[in-house]
């Protein structure tokens, strides 16, 4: 298979699973409210689903980079997600809720292969040149899929009821098996070295960037060796920390957006319009950046995207049509660039045989950072919306910060020892 084809056969399987994955969500809380009646029910599957899915994601990684066959070690997380689902839907209502919530839980600890998974194969597929191009495609999977699933999910519990919509879940997630095998093989190939001068040098010692070969260490030194490198490589801490922080943020924004659909339109359903239109932003922005990949550099979006955000959110904290839509509308142009920008910094920097690691670790922290946000906007919401949303983007502001300081932190910790080393001068 050459490398346009395997790159379309990995963007349809991608597409499938993540649709599959964004729409299960919302189809497990209406098949859990309608088989219960209960609300609290119906958010406790969902909950346990993310929260497995931010345990499961290093280990998943790790069974990825040491796997002689990725692509089927990926086809049975997929299986077994869509199987957890099947299992969900059977006992919901007909054995104890703690006995379905704890399925979930199991389901949920292999989440991160429909994300951080397929993407951290991408490489595999194209050369290094043709990378950034491939990143932004794929990125535009993800958007496509936070666009689609939640509404394909509401059309399908429509039609033919809540249970309907889980079964297209699990559907569209098998249909990604074929992709999932198709996938190449690890081969001893160099990496080249991180593009980012201004972080050259940085790239920390012991994490080899070059020979991909069978596993030679036990999985828990991996595991370790994981988080070492998301610490000690710069870029990859400053990514990192200023993706979670802005998933705090976009937590707040999504558990708000019923209210603000309320309070500025007159019904709760307009919210979820307000974030259908956040994804097709984000769509159109990484559909614009596609055709021209290397316009903005990822560690600047990076830093640059979530202040973005953090007007758009000072907007929608007015109450007024017009600056709510255009909020809306100012976020997905943030968001969709920053997750290109995010996938390109790991893509960058990460070393060879940590890569599958460091991408559904990733993926997991920025779910705990989401949920987090999630978890404290009730509490603001009710005590003020726009006081929720104004600190929405002070969150916002403080991932940009946080951005800052790390590059600013590694200036000055630099001064400082070239001022130490420097010898004294002695006056009069």
């Amino acid at each position: 298979m050459n490398q346009r084809a395997a790159l379309r056969w990995y963007g349809a399987g991608a597409a499938a699973a993540r649709t599959g994955d964004e729409m299960s969500g919302t189809a497990l809380l209406l098949a859990g409210l309608a088989a219960t009646g209960s609300a609290a029910t119906a958010s406790s599957l969902l909950a346990a689903v993310t929260v497995s899915a931010a345990i499961g994601g290093p280990f998943l990684g790790a069974l990825l980079d040491r796997a002689a066959h990725p692509g089927r070690l990926l086809a049975v997380a997929l299986a077994g997600y869509a199987s957890g689902l099947a299992i969900i839907l059977v006992t919901l209502g007909r054995v104890p809720v703690h006995v379905t919530v704890l399925v979930a839980m199991s389901a949920g600890l292999l989440g991160p292969a429909l994300s951080g998974g397929w993407t951290s194969q991408l490489p595999r597929l194209v050369p290094y040149e043709r990378l950034p191009r491939a990143n932004a495609l794929d990125a535009l999977t993800f958007n496509g899929a936070s666009l689609a699933g939640p509404a394909l999910a509401g059309a399908v519990a429509g039609l033919w009821g809540a249970p309907a919509g889980v079964i297209v879940a699990m559907a569209l997630i098998c249909l990604a098996l074929p992709s999932a095998l198709a996938l190449p093989t690890p081969v001893a190939s160099v990496t080249p070295v991180a593009s980012d001068t201004s972080d050259a040098g940085e790239r920390a010692s012991g994490f080899p960037t070059g020979l991909t070969s069978g596993p030679t260490t036990s999985l828990t030194d991996d595991l370790v060796a994981g988080f070492r490198a998301i610490v000690r490589i710069r870029p990859l801490t400053r990514a990192t920390t200023t993706s979670v922080v802005s998933c705090v943020g976009q937590g707040v924004l999504v558990a708000c957006a019923p209210l603000l659909g309320a309070r500025v339109f007159g019904s709760p359903a307009h919210g979820a319009a307000l974030l259908s239109g956040v994804a097709v932003a984000a769509l159109a922005a990484n559909a614009v950046l596609s055709g021209r990949p290397r316009l903005l550099r990822p560690d600047t979006v990076v830093v640059c995207a979530p202040l973005a955000i953090a007007v758009a959110l000072v907007l929608a904290a007015t109450g007024r049509p017009v600056p709510v839509v255009t909020a809306a509308l100012l976020v997905g142009v943030g968001e969709g660039p920053q997750l290109r920008a995010l996938f390109a910094v790991r893509h960058r920097e990460a070393p060879e045989r940590l890569r599958g690691q460091i991408f559904t670790t990733g993926a997991s922290l920025k779910i705990t950072g989401f949920a987090l946000g999630a978890g404290i906007a009730g509490p603001l919401a009710t005590w003020s919306l726009p006081g929720a949303l104004l600190a929405a983007a002070g969150i916002q502001g403080l991932a940009a910060l946080c951005s800052v300081l790390s590059r600013c932190g590694r200036r000055c910790r630099r001064s400082l020892r070239n001022a130490w080393s420097r010898p004294c001068s002695r006056s009069g």
